[in-house]
């Protein structure tokens, strides 16, 4: 990049090495009240003297951002930015991910005549081990996913697009495969959902907003052809909320299945929503500060947020590139690791993603285990304290922690800094009054403009101590458990790319409306935030305390 007044080499000074101070020989200048009043809005307190001096360096920088805008930037999509997020910094390790006990393996299926209509909310392991027994075929149980989301949609609003052409064609595919010998695993025949911000090439991909609605991608997210590979079949493009925020998209607003007075949370709404209400067998989801675990909460769903680099982000929507992170969304925690096995690991296209070893883990025996536990985390979730006399019961040691003391509601700007550069061409268009939701990202868009670049590199500074300072904590920890509400920890676990677990671990109930004739109870959710990488264990563990529990066997009437 060039400034606009060329600098004869001869002519090059100490300091002028940065382009601004070269360009502002122009002689122009900003007015002072125009720096007097962005001062103001930036929250900087500067000299008069001070902000007169800087106009001529105000108006050349202002110049230097004429230069990349004249270069478009496609809205929610790559290059990654030159800085790219990796959890893993100087202090801070990726574990070894052992767990021992038997590795998870699909259920033998007893010789009784097999219901497919009820298979609404088996088990992964069930579903597998009728599949590859032959009692079930795989169009069988696409033509049952996709009848169950027809027909429920009207009141959920979940689905944006039914993939039914393509699903059948591949479920007979592998039904041949299965005739022939050939069984790829256990997702072999299972109907999944993608959240509607994943590539699927031809199909709408929408973001949930209108500018995009027609948006046909031509090729697959590598999310989608790694369960390709693996067998699962796409049965539908689930809704999320607009551009990733939210339950609400130009369809309405997604609802919870266990009271479709409610929105179902966000903005993994559609695949929260679907995977509930026993439409799908799992769902893929992302997150960024809290769309996987929100909605799952909501839902009663046992979800996993996968450690930021652990999954490709090709093929899907960017929305803050150093905080997004793609994974999978079930009924049971035993249903979370198959789905991470096969979408796991780098496609040499997303620069942020490693080889890191992972094996789902089968029945693994946690007595000794080291938990942590933040008494702050639980002040406002007394209800589910519970959890804690569960892992105990389970022989877990219960270790007291004290989370790091910085402020990570204000390192949460990355959000609002990076989402607004994904979508700049869109707001630069003056297109922002065409979105759906009109009190959410055209605001936050805008804002974003006046936050500083300094402001921005400063919170990542203090986002590298957070990351050190969390590895101190967790120091010979399995993992944490926490109210999956707990905001601080929500935001830790985001802001250093932790992996989380959520689960339901009971439910409250609610006063009937005046349309219904009886109370209605909602989930209450758990999680386990775990080691970089450590999913594996992660998982173990997670799912150890759910076999000691039934909350995840409840499922909405619908």
């Amino acid at each position: 990049m060039s400034s606009s007044k060329e600098v004869p080499e001869a002519e090059i000074t100490v300091g002028s090495e940065i382009p601004a101070l070269a360009a502002s020989q122009e002689g122009e200048a900003v007015p002072i009240d125009e720096l007097r009043a962005a001062a103001a809005v930036i929250g900087f307190d500067a000299s008069e003297d001070d902000l007169g001096s800087i106009g001529p360096l105000a108006a050349a920088n202002r110049a230097l951002y004429r230069y990349p805008r004249r270069h478009p930037l496609a809205d929610g999509a790559g290059p990654f930015p030159a800085l790219v997020f990796d959890p893993i910094v100087p202090g801070v390790r990726a574990h070894a991910d052992p767990t021992g006990g038997r590795r998870w393996q699909p259920r033998r299926p007893s010789a009784r005549p097999v219901d497919v209509d009820g298979l609404a909310f088996a088990d992964l392991a069930t579903l597998a081990g009728l599949v590859r027994a032959r009692r079930v075929s795989c169009r069988q149980l696409a033509e049952t996913s996709l009848a169950r989301l027809e027909r429920l949609d009207p009141t959920l609003r979940c689905v944006v697009t039914l993939t039914a052409e393509r699903a059948l064609a591949r479920a007979d595919a592998l039904d041949a495969e299965l005739a022939a010998g050939r069984w790829r695993g256990p997702l072999h025949g299972i109907p999944w959902g993608a959240k509607d911000l994943i590539a699927v090439e031809g199909s709408p991909t929408t973001w949930g907003s209108p500018p995009w609605r027609d948006q046909r991608p031509a090729d697959d997210a590598t999310v989608v052809s790694r369960l390709d590979e693996a067998g699962a079949v796409l049965v539908a493009k689930l809704s999320t909320g607009e551009l990733a925020m939210g339950d609400s998209w130009f369809g309405g607003r997604t609802r919870n299945p266990w009271d479709p007075e409610q929105g179902s949370s966000g903005s993994s709404a559609g695949p929260a929503s679907a995977t509930a209400a026993g439409a799908v067998a799992f769902a893929l989801g992302t997150e960024t500060y809290r769309s996987i675990v929100s909605p799952s909460s909501a839902g009663g769903c046992s979800s996993l947020r996968p450690t930021f680099g652990r999954v490709s982000r090709t093929g899907v929507m960017a929305l803050a590139w150093s905080l997004d992170k793609v994974g999978p969304m079930a009924r049971n925690v035993a249903d979370l690791g198959p789905v991470l096995a096969a979408i796991d690991g780098g496609d040499g296209v997303d620069p942020t993603v490693v080889a890191r070893p992972f094996v789902p883990p089968g029945r693994v025996d946690v007595a000794g285990w080291r938990v942590g536990v933040s008494d702050a985390s639980f002040e406002q979730f007394d209800e589910d304290r519970h959890v804690l006399e569960e892992l105990a019961s389970l022989g877990v040691e219960l270790v007291p922690v004290e989370l790091p003391r910085l402020p990570t509601r204000e390192m949460l700007l990355a959000v609002v800094v990076e989402s607004a550069a994904a979508f700049d061409e869109l707001t630069r268009a003056d297109r922002l009054r065409e979105l759906a939701v009109q009190d959410g990202w055209p605001k936050s868009f805008l804002a974003a403009r006046f936050v500083p670049a300094v402001e921005y590199l400063r919170g990542m500074r203090l986002r590298t101590e957070l990351m050190v300072a969390m590895e101190q904590v967790m120091d010979g920890l399995d993992a944490i458990v926490h109210p999956t509400g707990a905001v601080r920890m929500l935001s830790i676990g985001n802001l250093t790319g932790r992996p989380t677990v959520a689960a339901p671990c009971g439910f409250e109930s609610k006063p009937p409306s005046p349309e219904q004739g009886s109370s209605l109870r909602t989930p209450r959710s758990i999680s386990f935030t775990g080691q970089l990488f450590g999913e594996s264990r992660l998982l173990a563990l997670a799912g150890a305390w759910q076999r000691a529990t039934t909350h995840h066997l409840e499922h909405p009437a619908l």
